[in-house]
């Protein structure tokens, strides 16, 4: 195996990856990442996953006909993401794959709340770290909590998993001429105005110098290849 380019990764894990149609939690849905974790961990590298709950609640994009508030709808948001954690964390655990769930909440016999010392503590004994509970607060999505955990515990980069296999300069599943960019600099992202994250996530991550990777989780073994340095998806970096 290749030598490694990268010793400590934060995976951003759509809640959608837990589902096989988009809803609700089935196993069989993150069997693939599952077992790419295993053997990148079996290769030395240090993993944490910050797992969004669109699967279960999108706060921000459901019709709750103006009579519930956006700020209690991002909560519940938040409190989908712990349940996801919950499940993701059972599922690692029954691959053999020793982890720990950390929470922006702490929620008494259940979970933990984050702390970055605490979370770098975890993964240097080798360690899954899954961050849950977003950041804690509302009108901001999970891709701010990547960029946020991913600086907190000094993350050589964030990895984000989607089902598209990298950035396109348009929607590739809407134009077939679509061109997909192997690399591109954070300004130029910005300035092409490409979806990659959240503008205020990413800006962060610009800011902080964390360089970002999006790749297909379906693709089968994509997470050993990026983290081999080898080419798959697309790298933003400076």
């Amino acid at each position: 195996m290749s030598h490694l380019t990268l010793k400590r990764v934060l995976i951003k894990l759509s809640g959608e990856s837990l589902s096989t149609d988009g809803f609700g939690i089935q196993v069989s849905a993150v069997q693939g990442i599952v077992n790419d974790i295993k053997e990148a961990l079996s290769s030395g590298v240090q993993l944490a996953i910050v797992i969004g709950g669109g699967n279960i609640l999108r706060g921000g994009r459901a019709n709750f006909q103006n009579q519930i508030e956006r700020s209690t709808a991002d909560t519940m948001g938040m409190l989908a993401t712990m349940i996801n954690a919950l499940a993701l964390s059972d599922i690692l655990t029954h691959a053999g794959i020793d982890n720990e769930v950390l929470s922006s909440r702490g929620i008494d016999g259940v979970l933990e709340c984050a702390n970055p010392k605490r979370a770098k503590r975890y993964l240097n004994e080798g360690k899954v770290v899954i961050f849950a509970g977003g950041t804690g607060n509302p009108f901001v999505t999970t891709d701010t909590t990547a960029t946020l955990r991913a600086i907190e515990i000094d993350a050589d980069a964030i990895l984000k998993v989607t089902t598209v296999d990298g950035v396109y300069d348009k929607d590739p599943n809407k134009h077939d001429d679509a061109v997909k960019f192997d690399s591109l600099s954070f300004n130029e992202t910005l300035k092409r105005e490409l979806a990659v994250m959240d503008l205020g996530s990413f800006v962060q991550a610009r800011d902080f110098n964390v360089p970002i990777c999006v790749f297909n989780v379906n693709n089968s073994g994509a997470l050993l290849r990026v983290l081999q340095g080898k080419r798959e998806g697309t790298w933003i970096r400076d």
